[in-house]
């Protein structure tokens, strides 16, 4: 690829003041023994300027396309087969395949180029069958001659096999839509759109992110319907390309939020306006609310404007090569600001041809999700999206160089706050390592109570406690306030909780460390139908156990006491990922500064808080040395951490 990327580079300097078709030449002098292929595909269509126009479209593009191949593709894609049934848990499915087959590693495979490859009886199948649903379907009207290029014809998604698929997958779905195709809205792609995924979002998707990283699996994510959001917006795109449906792949390169990239389908209405699979209706993509900077849309053409910036960069960030995507954050970002730093908040001088990369953080990492050329010294970018905190970078061959410290970008503003950590030691306590809210486990505990009766169907009960915020620590500790004695205690859920709850321990006096116990009583019945998450993990004395009722709400989970108990004393766990502070478990606290992550001393947890003293105004970031993955960076505010 880095072959390809200079070659391009030349290209388009050389193309740039000459008439013939050079990107055409390029590619096919890309082709070494397979350029007899595609001289056929451009000579059958010959005759048909348009035709000719998309094939020509295809092959300038195709040297930077390509996929991969091996034995072990096969174990790869056996996991989301598998998986696809529903009878399988994704963690035991992951371990069972592993002592089978040994595991799988991209390393396993050998890269292909279709430049290379690519059959040109194949490709012919392929832009027939594109331009035969493009003309036929109402919606193909709305739909533009370069839209239908870059959203219909392609013949690939991402970097899976090559493989014939459009007929199968047309075969199958297009009388889904026979009962709008002759209604007047049906001209309009997104009609189209969200009356295929009324019918194909019947079947609920199988959800993981366990799977090893690899290829794309192709066409049979279509039916597959299993895997993270990469699959199912690689199926989405499938389904809709097949039936003449413009559709197309928008990622944010990094989360604002989270560790992760983040892809989606999109789909456009009949005046070009972007729609987003959220995950079965489609919204306005100025609703999508991923936390997100920037978002770049996946493209099969090679981003000639991003080449021409950048041409006399000798190398880019790996993230930008080969530049296959395109800058679409304007039609996303509801409050889109133009950021500038200031040379005086960066670490030294800049080159003026020197790129320089806005980064968001993946745990200890940055991740370059734009760059832009010095401006009078300052780092200047344009339709970014507040909510993230960022730095600024230059790449060098050995990683990124950080330049600035890190920094908010307001929602609201888009005005800039500075971490700059002052050596001034402050106090504070730590009761968790990754943003709580997300996954809004935590969240379902808000409007839950604790009630005490005398009668086990609780037909007459008291309130002891009200939970009025989501929990923030692993245990929390709360008084009843009440000095009347009961047999039943229970905790119910509020509305759309799912009754989501880890522990419930009741004591009788606020000085007491022996919990009280009882006869275990409940609502039956978990989310999952497997018994795994039932009423009883409530008083199993695990907090990293938890209930999931079936149903979102009228759930609960008690105790019969025997008789008549005070309750003064409650200690609640919420249902959780296990991304508390626990007892036991060596964790190590960081503050950014001077460009770099600085350790404050590593601690063994006697307890769900972990107590140090920080350098006012940094960034931190807390480490489980003992187990897990997700963290994340944080501030801290009014004495309670805030992750970014």
């Amino acid at each position: 690829m880095n072959n390809c990327w200079i070659g391009l580079v030349v290209l388009f300097l050389v193309s740039s003041c000459s008439p013939r078709n050079d990107r055409l030449e390029f590619a096919l002098a890309s082709a070494g023994t397979n350029k007899e292929e595609l001289v056929k595909v451009l000579r059958h269509y010959e005759g048909d300027s348009l035709k000719y126009r998309a094939a020509c479209f295809l092959i300038e593009n195709m040297p930077y396309h390509g996929y991969s191949e091996g034995r072990a593709l096969a174990k790869y894609r056996k996991y989301f087969e598998i998986y696809a049934d529903g009878n399988h848990d994704a963690q035991q499915l992951v371990d069972s395949l592993k002592k089978a087959d040994g595991g799988f590693s991209e390393r396993e495979l050998v890269r292909k180029r279709d430049i290379e490859k690519i059959d040109s009886a194949y490709l012919v199948r392929n832009i027939d069958f594109a331009f035969r649903v493009w003309r036929e379907q109402p919606w193909g009207k709305q739909v533009e001659f370069d839209d239908f290029c870059e959203y219909i014809l392609p013949y690939r998604v991402g970097d899976e096999p090559l493989a014939d698929w459009r007929e199968e997958v047309y075969r199958k779905y297009n009388p889904l839509l026979n009962s709008i195709r002759c209604l007047p809205e049906s001209e309009d792609p997104l009609v189209a759109a969200q009356a295929i995924m009324d019918e194909w979002g019947k079947i609920p998707f199988k959800w993981t992110s366990l799977f090893p990283g690899g290829p794309h699996i192709g066409a049979a994510a279509v039916e597959w319907r299993s895997g993270s959001c990469r699959e199912y917006t690689d199926g989405v795109v499938y389904l809709l390309r097949a039936l003449g449906i413009p559709a197309g792949i928008d990622k944010a390169m990094q989360r604002g939020d989270n560790n992760a990239s983040h892809f989606w389908a999109f789909t456009l209405n009949k005046n070009g306006e972007t729609y987003v699979s959220e995950p079965k209706v489609w919204t306005k993509a100025k609703e999508h609310d991923v936390v997100k900077a920037k978002v770049a849309r996946v493209t099969y053409g090679v981003n000639r404007m991003l080449i021409e910036r950048a041409g006399h960069v000798p190398v880019l960030h790996p993230v930008f090569r080969p530049p296959l995507f395109r800058d679409v954050s304007q039609f996303y970002a509801m409050k889109p600001f133009r950021i500038k730093v200031d040379a005086e908040q960066m670490y030294r001088r800049v080159e003026a041809e020197e790129p320089i990369y806005l980064c968001l953080s993946s745990r200890m990492n940055w991740t370059p999700i734009d760059f832009a050329f010095p401006e009078n010294g300052r780092g200047v970018f344009d339709e970014v999206e507040g909510g993230v905190a960022a730095v600024l970078a230059v790449w060098k061959e050995d990683g990124l160089e950080v330049l600035t410290d890190p920094f908010r970008i307001d929602k609201e503003t888009g005005k800039l706050d500075f971490f700059h950590p002052q050596m001034v030691p402050k106090p504070v306590q730590v009761y968790c390592k990754f943003n709580l809210n997300f996954g809004d486990l935590v969240y379902r505990m808000v409007d839950g109570v604790i009630e005490g009766s005398n009668r086990r169907d609780f037909g007459e009960a008291d309130t002891l406690f009200h939970i009025t915020e989501f929990p923030y620590r692993l245990f929390t500790e709360v008084y009843s306030g009440q000095d009347k004695a009961y047999r039943y205690v229970r905790y119910r859920g509020g509305k759309e909780s799912y009754c989501n709850i880890g522990e419930l321990y009741l004591y009788e006096s606020g000085n007491d460390s022996v919990r009280l116990t009882g006869k275990v009583i409940g609502t039956p019945g978990c989310y999952d139908n497997d018994g795994s998450h039932e009423y009883t993990n409530v008083f199993d004395g695990d907090p990293f156990t938890s209930f999931d009722y079936k149903y979102a709400e009228g759930g609960w989970a008690g105790l019969d006491l025997g008789q008549a108990r005070c309750i003064e004393k409650i200690v609640y766990v919420p249902r959780n990922r296990g991304n508390f502070v626990r007892e036991g478990q060596c964790f190590e606290l960081f503050y950014f500064g001077k460009g770099k992550w600085n350790s404050l001393g590593r601690r063994v947890a006697d307890g769900d808080v972990l107590r140090y003293e920080v350098p006012q105004g940094a960034l931190l970031y807390l480490r489980n040395h003992t187990e897990g993955q997700d963290e994340r960076i944080f501030e801290m505010v009014e004495g309670r951490q805030k992750f970014w």
